[in-house]
């Protein structure tokens, strides 16, 4: 079968100018190869539908990246829903997602690349950037994949036919995975024409990109034996960021205001706009059936309206109390509710996030923040890390980041380089004040070899280190027959 399965409607061949418009889904088309393909417009209406493949996996990213972590613990309602936190996945879990959504994206980008090179467009800037933008979605998805699954079928061919070659598969080697994501990196990196982003700064570009390439560089650095070449690589790419328009915002609750997106600071997110679907960001607030009465004006202020909450994961204590009263990202981070008895005294209840609180349209709460997948802040941090274990002083990016966080009261929290492990142990604490509940926290555990000290539900278990991938889901296994489990599931 030669049919070629696409997201295309006329709504996304509008909207094919700006890659930061509302990304409507309506259901799929079956568009033949021989009538697509051929214009600009087409090419654009593709590139799109990679973009709504990402949002699709929003909440799967956030599980991945996040839930695995000492941060998330159930909420009011959560218990039993969310169990990640446990670490207790096998294939059967319900509640973290599989790869078949990755690899439907993957299948975009791979259409585009196939095909864009034989489209005659008006710029042949734009075409580069069209294709630079699938090389760099497919780097960053097969990025979190192995990061999550270990070895991978790799699948650089779009898929348009259901012979035994397709769909009989072995995976193959983390190494050659990872081969393939630098390979990609570099295409993007020399197809990008500039280093400018488009309206809303949720499509890759070529910033993006080497915060990406960092970020893998320094993953192979520190888990694939890359060594010293990796980390100066990683600090080359993380230092380039710098020759776009980024900038640390002066207040840090403005990074997340809902009026604010694709802010000066972001260097990928995620698109969500009003009339789409919402994104997973509901369940870090209260339930409805939850809301107490006996609460004071604040806390009204802060819950209402509730719009679709749910109440399922709050922020655990152990890391809310690491946040001291004088850091101003606390209380851009989240809140807490307490209950006020009768005689005035008062009962901690749950928590709700304050990154993402969505906006209110027509009186109701709706959860359209975007999802941030790079930030400028996330930079720097990583940019710190490279140097510290390379031996050099990561003191100006580490403090960069705290004198935003404490004002006026900076000089008391003052970075002073130390020892490599103590300048590591503060640069992994930073990461967790600054970007919390943004998906980055398993990763960093992963990448600092802490997961098994830091986690309680690891602690207990080290040495069993098929924990830190997740399982195959037997959805997949069912379909993939050539593919075996994870060693330990």
């Amino acid at each position: 079968m030669k049919n070629l399965k696409i997201l295309a409607v006329s709504t996304l061949l509008l909207l094919a100018g700006s890659c930061t418009e509302t990304l409507n889904v309506d259901p799929t088309s079956v568009i033949t190869t021989n009538n697509f393909w051929r214009t600009e417009n087409d090419a654009n209406g593709a590139l799109m539908g990679m973009y709504v493949e990402l949002r699709n996996l929003s909440q799967g990213l956030h599980q991945l990246g996040e839930h695995r972590s000492e941060v998330m613990t159930p909420g009011l309602f959560g218990e039993g829903v969310f169990i990640l936190h446990r670490n207790e996945m096998n294939a059967d879990t319900p509640g973290h997602p599989d790869w078949s959504g990755f690899y439907r994206a993957i299948n975009t980008a791979n259409l585009i690349l196939k095909n864009v090179p034989n489209v005659t467009f008006a710029s042949e800037a734009r075409k580069n950037s069209v294709l630079a933008q699938a090389y760099a979605m497919r780097a960053f998805l097969y990025f979190t994949m192995t990061k999550t699954w270990g070895d991978l079928i790799i699948r650089t061919e779009p898929t348009e036919g259901f012979g035994a070659e397709v769909t009989l598969r072995e995976r193959e080697s983390q190494a050659e995975v990872f081969a393939l994501i630098k390979q990609d990196l570099e295409q993007a990196l020399q197809l990008f024409p500039d280093n400018s982003f488009s309206n809303g700064r949720a499509v890759w570009s070529k910033a993006a990109t080497n915060a990406l390439k960092g970020d893998v560089y320094l993953w192979t650095a520190k888990r694939s034996g890359g060594g010293t070449a990796d980390l100066n690589t990683a600090l080359a790419a993380l230092n380039e960021v710098d020759q776009a328009d980024v900038a640390l915002l002066e207040d840090f609750s403005d990074v997340f205001d809902f009026e604010n997106k694709g802010n000066k600071e972001i260097l990928m997110s995620i698109r969500h706009q009003d009339l789409e679907p919402g994104n997973y960001l509901w369940f870090m607030w209260i339930i409805g059936a939850a809301a107490p009465s006996n609460i004071d004006q604040e806390t009204r202020d802060k819950i209402f309206p509730i719009g679709g909450g749910q109440g399922l994961m709050v922020m655990d204590e152990r890391v809310r109390s690491q946040f001291t009263e004088d850091d101003t990202r606390r209380a851009s981070t989240f809140f807490e509710i307490e209950t006020i008895e009768q005689d005035g005294s008062r009962t901690y209840l749950t928590n709700i996030q304050q990154k993402f609180q969505g906006t209110i349209i027509g009186g109701n709460r709706v959860f359209l923040s975007d999802p941030i997948l790079y930030r400028y802040a996330d930079v720097l941090l990583m940019r710190a890390e490279a140097k510290n274990a390379l031996g050099q002083d990561p003191s100006q990016e580490i403090n960069l980041v705290r004198e935003r966080a404490y004002g006026e009261n900076f000089d008391a929290y003052r970075f002073v380089s130390g020892s490599q492990e103590a300048n590591d142990a503060a640069i992994l604490k930073e990461r967790l004040l600054e970007l919390v509940l943004e998906g980055k926290r398993w990763w960093d555990l992963l990448r600092f070899d802490k997961a098994f000290e830091l986690v309680p539900a690891l602690q207990n278990r080290v040495g069993q280190n098929h924990l830190l991938l997740f399982p195959i889901a037997n959805t997949v296994l069912s379909q993939e027959p050539l593919v075996q489990q994870n060693p330990g599931y």
